[in-house]
């Protein structure tokens, strides 16, 4: 099973959040039990997200709606 570190691990590594991981992130935080480094790992990406480190893709402009 992946855990939410390791979400939060290929996002740092990549620079980017897709839409499927933010999903997959929503359900371990809410249907899992998860430690004290889950939850440290999920304040450090969203701290990267803040600070641009990271982009997420919900964020992004959809050409389609443009």
């Amino acid at each position: 099973m992946i855990s939410i570190r390791d979400v939060v691990q290929q996002a740092l590594e990549t620079g980017y959040l897709t839409i499927e991981a933010e999903d997959q992130l929503r359900q371990l935080l809410q249907k899992t039990k998860y430690g004290w480094e889950d939850l440290s790992a999920f304040m450090h990406l969203q701290k990267a997200a803040m600070a641009g480190i990271v982009r997420q893709q919900s964020r992004e402009a959809n050409p389609s709606n443009a």
